[in-house]
């Protein structure tokens, strides 16, 4: 009688055991061909600290593009943009209260179409009215998109 027991719990240990394995090779799966990346969930977003607003953006492969709007109450110069690893400084761009500017960084080598860029923002900026120089930082993630699109 204690040995039909036993061969009961093994049919039912194997049983739950095959349907695991199963299981275990299915989420692999998913996972080597790139189904449960965890970067095509990721939103995309660009935050800058309090004063200057990123109304809009896009990343390509040589070039950024950044839409800002100055809500600081005050006048600014700005002396030099930088993102990632590409930046533009030595070309003073005014940007008056409340008002929307784009600015394009070239030569970049932000990655491949269709990869994840994640990249730091540092805007370098004089104040018009003190002439004091300072920065504003924050961040960009975003995919990036094919040029021309």
């Amino acid at each position: 009688m204690m040995m039909k027991r036993g061969q009961a719990a093994m049919e039912f240990l194997m049983t739950y055991g095959w349907a695991i394995l199963v299981v275990l090779a299915a989420i692999g799966a998913l996972a080597y061909f790139g189904v449960l990346s965890p970067d095509k969930f990721v939103p995309e977003s660009c935050t800058l600290s309090a004063g200057v607003s990123c109304d809009g953006f896009k990343v390509m492969p040589t070039e950024t593009q950044i839409v800002m709007r100055n809500g600081m109450g005050k006048d600014i110069t700005i002396n030099s943009v930088q993102v990632g690893d590409c930046s533009i400084s030595g070309e003073e761009i005014a940007f008056d209260n409340g008002q929307q500017i784009t600015v394009t960084l070239e030569d970049c080598s932000n990655g491949e179409a269709g990869e994840r860029f994640d990249g730091d923002i540092v805007i370098g900026y004089t104040e018009d009215g003190t002439g004091l120089t300072k920065t504003h930082t924050g961040t960009i993630a975003s995919k990036i998109e094919a040029e021309g699109t």
